[in-house]
């Protein structure tokens, strides 16, 4: 019997931004392998919608955060908080929590500012502060774990997930557009792009649906998924944007949806 390829499943859980929305929370992204679950940012809403797509937290081995802004980490030390109380359901599992450059000094703040009902057990805590520029390839469990500076704030990061002889995928955190962002994603099986606002709108460190097209098609990945709708991209046409340089399959993310990745 052929062995199962490996496989990733993507579940989104936040498509949104930092504007309250019923629809869209913020940005939040849930990457499962056989032995992992990845979270790609902790935007508010996150452990909502973890629960509404069936996954609990307890089993989250690593938060991995593409920078420092509110909408993309402002559920962090709740999660932390709620791994540690009530003691019956106290996290027992480590964790690893992952970004870039600035990354120990902002784990920090946040401690100095919440104290112990954020402070993990060190034994059962790793924290990974990413070097400037772009890195080398790092394992964790069934994954390969690869980022790149891209163009928003001075942390921030692309990142990019694969299973070894399996799929990968490309997620980009907030970006203008950027030749690191393109190299990074280099053949991938799935882009996961903001796509902030429409063309003619975006503010600077963001990108349209155009411009994440632009990126996916010249990265000649497999599949470009936009996020990251502010409302006047929702009250546009992003599909028609992103066609003006994409041709490729298309998806607009939402909350709670999934896609499974195999080869």
């Amino acid at each position: 019997m052929t062995p199962a390829a490996p496989a990733m499943q993507i579940v989104i859980l936040g498509s949104g931004t930092c504007v309250p929305s019923l629809a869209r929370s913020a940005c939040a992204i849930l990457a499962v392998t056989p032995t992992q679950h990845i979270l790609l940012d902790v935007g508010p809403g996150t452990l909502r919608r973890l629960l509404e797509a069936g996954h609990d937290m307890a089993l989250v081995d690593h938060i991995f955060l593409s920078h420092f802004h509110p909408d993309h980490t402002g559920e962090l030390a709740s999660f932390l908080f709620a791994s540690k109380y009530p003691a019956s359901h106290r996290r027992t599992a480590p964790l690893h929590l992952a970004g870039g450059p600035g990354m120990t000094d902002f784990f920090k703040r946040l401690e100095w500012l919440y104290g112990p009902w954020v402070r993990l057990d060190e034994n059962r805590f790793r924290l990974t502060e990413w070097r400037p520029g772009p890195s080398e390839a790092l394992t964790e469990g069934d994954i390969v774990i690869q980022t790149a500076p891209v163009a928003h704030n001075p942390e921030s990061v692309a990142m990019r997930l694969s299973r070894p002889n399996g799929p990968s995928m490309v997620y980009s955190g907030d970006t203008a557009p950027c030749e690191a962002l393109v190299k990074l994603a280099e053949g991938a099986d799935l882009l996961i792009c903001e796509a902030a606002a429409p063309a003619g709108q975006t503010v600077p460190g963001h990108m349209s649906p155009a411009e994440a097209g632009d990126i996916a098609t010249r990265a000649r990945v497999g599949h470009l998924m936009l996020t990251h709708f502010y409302p006047e991209c929702d009250r546009e046409d992003p599909v028609s944007d992103a066609r003006r340089s994409w041709k490729g399959p298309l998806t607009l993310a939402t909350d709670l949806l999934r896609l499974t990745l195999s080869r």
